[in-house]
């Protein structure tokens, strides 16, 4: 492609979010309530394609692929259902916190009123961890997207979406990125659409066998259609990645959002119909490429499928890779802002420091973007992932009355403990160590064991240890 019409295309679109982010905000006055939460202002149309596409990153061009070639057809179907079931439990989950906790604007906000301060700066951090390592890797993402697609210099994507975003957001706050999710929501369905009827068109019977196939020159790779042996690890995504998203901060300011509870459940209903079938295609097109051979770089499998195509079918990746990058980026940026206000400097933030945090956090997310290795990231990943698995579960937990604040923080550190006795009783002490940094398996997927024996632990710990432990009735 044309490196002046790389670049057009580029920064006109980056353009046009730019000016539906600033209108959004551009004729109302903003407080930091509004700025933050947006609260009671979105019915359940606007809360399901905001929660979409904000959870639709550039990601989903390489990582549903890559698990795909390297995991099979489980791993697949594992990461298509962790990418839906986040949003299914916080049409549950939800209206339940918002009843109680009808002024929040973080689950930590929830946290602090049932489990203390210091509980509430913990699962604060780790969604920071969390949310902020998942910015740096779109950053990556968008540079590597079109480096392969356009030839561009990585950094010229980074930084022009880095600039862009964080300015309309900088200046509108949530609402700023509720107005540009419903335009980029729209515009990812109907690319994503377009684009895989031209790849699936073109031989869905040559497309199928070589999903069912074996690829016989890496020894690594596992990526088949007809491979079972992967059910572990894509059992390990969905309980790791819906542990992780309970902590996104982005999907619980959609929460309070909501102008209902009945908004927030069809919304978050509407969220996960439009993610589970789009992940799941974009994952079976890794096996296909598995089955067709090895390929030099496996995180950009999605790629090889795509590379003779005309410039007409490049030039809508492009304008589909800014979309889905912007439309995560601008949700991280706030949510970060939101996370680091309300949780760590205990609301203490005013607007306009809000916003330069928003300006502030972005050198160091490029930097992070420029010199981590996409291995490195994977870990970052798993370790927040763990981290979220083994206190998920005293956090929704204290829904239910009986458990106490006393009994909730034994569980969260019960969960980590329990991700040591694991390795132990499977291998020795050392190895349950290396599982809390590194949880996974000899494939270096996800370990399901790891994470299992987190929940669960964390779960089993925190019951028991309210009721040893009730909390004192005034």
């Amino acid at each position: 492609m044309d490196t002046l019409f790389s670049y057009t295309l580029l920064l006109g679109t980056l353009g046009f979010f730019g000016y539906i982010g600033y209108s959004a905000a551009a004729q109302r006055e903003l407080d930091s309530d509004t700025y933050l939460a947006a609260r009671g202002s979105q019915n359940w149309q606007r809360i399901g394609l905001s929660l979409f596409a904000s959870g639709m990153g550039i990601w989903i061009l390489f990582g549903p692929s890559e698990v795909g070639y390297y995991g099979g057809f489980w791993d697949v179907t594992g990461y298509a259902l962790s990418s839906a079931t986040p949003f299914m439990l916080l049409a549950y989950v939800g209206p339940m916190i918002r009843e109680r906790l009808p002024d929040g604007v973080t689950l930590a906000d929830y946290v602090r009123m049932r489990l203390g301060r210091p509980m509430q700066v913990y699962v604060g951090l780790i969604s920071v961890l969390y949310m902020f390592t998942f910015l740096f890797a779109e950053f990556t993402a968008i540079g590597k997207a079109m480096e392969t697609l356009t030839g561009m210099d990585p950094l010229v994507p980074m930084l022009a979406v880095a600039v862009v975003t964080s300015a309309y957001t900088a200046y509108g706050g949530l609402p700023a990125s509720l107005q540009t999710d419903r335009w980029q929501a729209w515009m990812i369905l109907w690319l994503v659409i377009a684009l895989l009827l031209i790849l699936f068109g073109a031989d869905i019977g040559t497309l199928i066998e070589d999903a069912k196939a074996y690829n016989p020159e890496d020894e690594w790779s596992i990526g088949s259609m007809s491979y079972t042996d992967s059910f572990k690890s894509g059992l390990a995504l969905v309980v790791a990645i819906t542990a992780a998203e309970m902590f996104s901060q982005g999907n619980w300011q959609r929460a309070w959002a909501s102008e209902s509870d009945e908004a927030l459940r069809k919304g978050s209903f509407l969220a996960a119909a439009l993610v589970l079938p789009l992940v799941f295609v974009m994952g079976v097109l890794g096996t296909v490429v598995a089955g067709q051979g090895a390929v030099e770089d496996p995180s950009a499998a999605f790629f090889t499928l795509i590379e003779d195509a005309n410039v007409l079918l490049i030039a809508a990746f492009v304008v589909l890779a800014v979309a889905l990058v912007c439309s995560s980026a601008d949700t991280l940026q706030n949510a970060v802002v939101a996370s680091i206000s309300r949780d760590i400097a205990n609301g203490s933030m005013q607007l306009s420091h809000a916003r330069i945090a928003t300006i502030a956090m972005i050198p160091v997310a490029i930097y992070l973007a420029r010199t981590i290795d996409a291995l490195s990231v994977f870990e970052i990943f798993l370790f927040a992932d763990l981290l979220a698995a083994a206190t998920v579960a005293p956090v929704l937990l204290t829904l239910w009355d009986k458990i106490s604040s006393k009994g909730a923080l034994m569980g969260a550190l019960a969960g980590l403990l329990s991700v040591v006795a694991y390795g132990t009783a499977t291998a020795d002490f050392a190895t349950g160590i290396d599982y809390l940094i590194s949880p996974t398996n000899e494939w270096g997927l996800a370990n399901l064991g790891v994470f299992l024996s987190a929940l669960i632990g964390s779960g089993v710990v925190t019951v028991a240890g309210s009721y040893a432990l009730p909390d004192e009735v005034a």
